[in-house]
């Protein structure tokens, strides 16, 4: 148990993180046990270490483990968090939590075990915290991590700092609000390139020449460990989903016929509703339903698209299209917090409220004309005008 501590320490000694993540102003860290979900590669154990660091120093009151540590992968949760809890600690903060076996009954058993003890833990954004085998609902408060925004990205690279916006005042301000970020000094159609291209997960600053390399390798671990481990995939079809990916990212926006695609990777059509959501949930893609349609697993998505465009040029660096990109950014920008569908007017529907249609610089009006709340997003301009948007400026959401 010793190792522990030396671990503990050396994680803070070796955290190289300027940047803080404004998540960490959201959460109520007074809770007992907070979960922190994110997909690989959002940053989720360098938030982690640096609030440790930020609010505990290098004292003992405070203990960082990471489960998948070839140290302590597959010690018991239970003798760690007693052997904190001797030694006066206060705060156990666990990474990789679906690392550890039973880890729904062991948190259960520490919440009740160690009332004075708070439990802060990570795990990858596919695990059902809430579908555990043991009822964490009432104990547990679940924040989700997402990738680096546009506005964040262009703090990193800029120094720059800018405020978050509403959707409502982005609508309706669009134009004083850009006036507001470029009178900073800000070129934002100078950074948009590179976000798209390698600036959504913050690893980019490790090595910007071998991001696209360690992002295939986040990929690949997520369908061959993850989706393994959490959703009990046979090992014999994590092949096919591979295959699977494949075949969507050559085609984005994505208009499946199921039967056909079941067909081609040699699976049933449930099955492959099955895999098209635990793709969806290891935030590996958007499923995208008509208008006024919830997705879930017995009915097929009317489109599919990559979560992220720095999968798009991962994965299709050499035949991707400017219009894909900019639909995917525009939806990345707004599915953590709202609802979209498809629309048969525009490209989509916001909350069932608000039509937009995606276009560049010289795209019209013709196809939402006459709606009172179609908006017109256009890529490769600075400034709009009335119900124009420039696409840019929705990466500054809150």
């Amino acid at each position: 148990m010793e190792i522990l501590e030396n671990l503990h320490q050396q994680y803070l000694q070796n955290l190289n993180a300027l940047f803080e993540r404004p998540l960490s102003s959201e959460i109520n860290w007074k809770d007992r046990m907070i979960g922190l979900c994110g997909a690989r590669g959002v940053g989720k154990t360098t938030f982690l270490i640096q609030h440790i660091k930020n609010t505990f120093g290098f004292g003992n009151t405070a203990l960082y483990v990471s489960m998948d540590h070839v140290q302590i992968f597959g010690g018991s949760l239970l003798a760690i968090a007693e052997y904190h809890h001797t030694r006066g600690g206060t705060h156990l903060y666990i990474d990789e939590i679906h690392k550890s076996q039973d880890w729904s009954l062991e948190l259960k058993a520490l919440y009740d075990l160690y009332p004075k003890l708070h439990f802060v833990f990570t795990s990858s954004s596919i695990l059902e915290i809430y579908k555990g085998t043991a009822d964490l609902s009432r104990r547990v408060v679940l924040y989700e991590m997402n990738g680096l925004s546009f506005r964040e990205f262009i703090q990193i690279e800029s120094a720059i700092n800018c405020r978050k916006y509403s959707l409502d005042e982005v609508l309706h301000h669009h134009l004083d609000i850009s006036h507001e970020i470029i009178s900073k000094g800000i070129k934002p159609l100078k950074y948009l390139k590179d976000y798209l291209t390698y600036g959504y997960y913050p690893f980019f600053l490790e090595n910007r020449e071998t991001y696209a390399i360690k992002l295939l390798n986040i990929i690949n671990q997520t369908l061959d460990i993850d989706l393994l481990i959490t959703k009990k995939i046979d090992i014999n079809n994590i092949p096919k989903l591979k295959k699977l990916l494949s075949v969507l990212s050559q085609s984005v926006p994505f208009q499946p016929n199921i039967s056909k695609l079941a067909g081609s990777i040699e699976i049933t059509r449930p099955t492959l509703l099955l895999y098209l959501q635990y793709l969806a949930q290891s935030k590996l893609l958007h499923l995208l339903q008509d208008t006024g349609n919830v997705y879930n697993y017995i009915a097929k998505p009317e489109k599919v698209f990559l979560h992220n465009t720095n999968l798009i040029m991962s994965l299709q660096p050499e035949n991707y299209n400017s219009g894909t990109m900019r639909e995917t950014f525009f939806i990345n920008t707004l599915a953590h917090k709202f609802h979209i569908n498809t629309s048969q007017i525009g490209d989509f529907l916001v909350d069932e409220k608000y039509t937009f249609e995606i276009g560049g610089p010289t795209k019209s009006f013709k196809q939402i004309a006459g709606l009172k709340d179609g908006f017109l997003v256009v890529d490769n301009v600075e400034f709009g005008s009335k119900n124009k948007i420039p696409l840019w400026l929705f990466g500054f959401l809150e």
